[in-house]
């Protein structure tokens, strides 16, 4: 037991250090795993030998219950809608790229069952490192990380299949004797009674997961008691594992289906965040325990061997990637940025490897370089990504989005705004509606096309050309409304303002209290928090309910808006570098603002209740308690 505790704390320290450190260096958490197995393994320190095959066993259920969350993630609807992207994108690749990796694969001399396991397992991209670049990199709106999702997505669905399919490649004195050739319930039966129990433990699955957890659910959740739940949770993971471990089934495989069947479940996301926690755990133990078990010596003596395989990998998917993007009608920039993120080997691969072998599908003289292959080509994902941004699509990409010139302008309003987005378009409305002539600027082409089926007119270019403002009347107009939400770009902007057209009145949106207090330092007086008067408006009306008559509420909304601006006119007077001010003089302006909205509730003769209506009168009477309170 104690060498048990031993393994899990260096382990368990392992991933702490080295998986914050991946995660900064932009290789991902996954990879971090695998590097952290390396280092502890007994091809580095030795800090664990082949005891760690102990903790191996025990994170292996970690894919089980990441299994059962991806099944959970699968709503009906969600598949429904991107069901020709995710089956013509994500089909096409699984099938033609294990085509092509099982042709190789057999002209090495490999037999047809192992050709065609490694060209399903290498088929798989990284879902963990492709999501997260995606998001680092603000892709996953584009049409290259639409499209790369729906091909994780179909790649996620299709492990299912491919587990199911391994133990049937199973090779004669190949792999591991303690694999999932155990004895089970049905192994004693003909292969009509295990075909017949198979079906059976499927079949109770789906009818238990659709008809009797939910009432389960439903009255453990009566209880109150958070950590039953969570107990119930992973009893029906373990369960199910149980029952397709007993009827020679993978235990993923029955974990995949409980998940599906539970996805349009109201207690879905409850079960998905008590699950995450262990799922996240167990896989991180198991990708440590694969890096540690990462065969160097095979790998060292067999260099050429790995570095052809990563070539090769890495080559043949961003070409049938690449194939696939042009057949859908990508443009050459989104082309490139989708063949060239999906083109390393998936986590999956190390479950799959560690399957196979269990199932006597591949042998470990395989397994041990694909492995140390597949690692190298994520690694290197982000230097692909980098060759594609600053090599590939700067000398041969077609960027109609900067390459279109800006319109001509041939209006000139009393109002120009730049950038008509989420939040300008209230502005811009309500000016129109009020006959005020409005002059857009915008320089995105796709809000320009769907303002102009609108019937707003707008033109696109870049607002921060001093030249375009001049064609939009600049000179002459009285105020410019700031709405692009990136507030250097709104910086720079105020600045070109402020030189050229100093008569112009400025109003400027802001994200946030750090955008406006940049804005307010370069001279901006009108500056509007996107977020502020929609929190007061609640505010209000949470007293109201509280039984705070109308008024009341109002004017202490009122009587915080006046604090919280001229608190943040203050600090935008404070020199950059005084870090403990800002801190220290909020506290104090908390308290300040605490003490004087629970001064007006006690205080009923000071003001009439009505001058709250009036911010010149609510200045006035704030300025006298002060002088009261100081005359103290």
């Amino acid at each position: 037991m104690s060498d048990l505790f031993v393994q899990a704390f260096v382990y368990l320290l392992a991933a702490v250090v080295a998986v914050p450190l991946a995660k900064r260096l932009g290789l991902g958490s996954v990879l971090g795993y695998l590097i952290a197995g390396v280092i502890i393994g007994p091809f580095v320190f030795g800090f664990v030998t082949t005891e760690g095959e102990d903790v191996l066993h025990f994170a292996e259920f970690g894919v089980v219950m990441m299994l059962f969350v991806i099944g959970l993630e699968l709503q009906p609807e969600k598949l429904w809608r991107l069901r020709l992207p995710i089956l013509g994108m994500g089909g096409t690749q699984v099938l033609v790229t294990t085509i092509l990796i099982a042709a190789a694969t057999l002209v090495f001399g490999f037999s047809w069952q192992t050709a065609l396991a490694v060209g399903l397992i290498l088929a798989l991209s990284s879902t963990a490192i492709v999501l997260q670049t995606f998001q680092e990199k603000d892709l996953m709106k584009t049409e290259a990380g639409q499209n790369g999702f729906s091909v994780l997505l179909f790649q996620d669905i299709a492990v299912i299949p491919i587990i199911a399919l391994l133990p049937l490649l199973a090779v004669s004195g190949v792999g591991d004797s303690d694999g999932h050739s155990d004895e089970t319930l049905v192994s004693e039966l003909p292969a009509w009674g295990q075909g017949l129990a198979v079906l059976g433990a499927i079949a109770a699955v789906l009818v238990g997961g659709r008809y009797l957890l939910r009432p389960v659910f439903r009255f453990i959740a009566s209880a109150g008691v958070r950590e039953v739940f969570t107990a119930a949770a992973l009893l029906i993971v373990v369960g199910i594992a149980l029952l397709m471990t007993e009827v020679g089934l993978s235990p993923a495989l029955g974990a995949f289906i409980a998940g599906v069947v539970l996805a349009e479940s109201e207690y879905r996301h409850e079960l998905e965040g008590d699950i995450e926690p262990f799922k996240g755990l167990l896989l991180g133990l198991f990708f440590i325990s694969v890096g540690a078990q990462m065969d160097f010596d095979v790998i060292a003596s067999k260099p050429f061997v790995v570095a052809g395989v990563v070539v090769g990998l890495v080559a043949l998917k961003i070409a049938v990637l690449w194939a696939i993007g042009f057949r859908f009608g990508m443009g050459f920039d989104q082309r490139t940025i989708f063949a060239f993120s999906l083109a390393q080997g998936g986590e999956f691969a190390f479950v799959l490897f560690s399957l196979s072998e269990q199932e006597g599908v591949l042998a470990s003289s395989v397994t041990d370089p694909l492995i140390g292959a597949v690692a190298i080509s994520m690694a290197i994902t982000p230097v692909l990504l980098l060759a594609a941004e600053y090599l590939i699509l700067p000398n041969f990409g077609t960027r109609p989005e900067e390459e279109r010139a800006p319109d001509t302008v041939d209006e000139s309003n009393r109002v120009i705004m730049a950038g008509f987005g989420r939040f300008g378009n209230y502005v811009g409305r309500l000016l129109r509606a009020n006959n005020v002539g409005v002059t857009v600027l915008d320089n995105n082409p796709n809000h320009i096309e769907v303002l102009r089926k609108l019937g707003i007119k707008s033109f696109y270019g870049d607002a921060t050309r001093v030249d375009l403002l001049h064609a939009a009347g600049a000179g002459d107009a009285e105020l410019i409304v700031l709405s692009m939400g990136d507030v250097d770009t709104e910086v720079e902007l105020v600045e070109k303002i402020r030189a050229e057209f100093p008569n112009l009145t400025i109003l400027a949106r802001a994200r946030d209290r750090r955008a406006a207090t940049r804005l307010l330092k370069v001279g901006v007086e009108h500056v509007y928090r996107e977020t502020m008067d929609s929190g007061l408006a609640m505010g209000t009306d949470a007293l109201g309910m509280l039984g705070f008559r109308r008024h009341q509420a109002l004017r202490s909304a009122r009587t915080f808006r006046y604090h919280d601006e001229s608190h943040l006119r203050e600090m935008a007077e404070l020199s950059d570098d005084n870090h403990l001010a800002p801190i220290s003089e909020a506290r104090a302006r908390l308290a300040l603002l605490e003490e004087t909205l629970q001064a007006d509730l006690e205080d009923e003769g000071h003001v009439e209740r009505d001058a709250g209506w009036d911010t010149e009168s609510l200045r006035a009477d704030l300025s006298a308690r002060a002088r009261r309170d100081d005359s103290r």
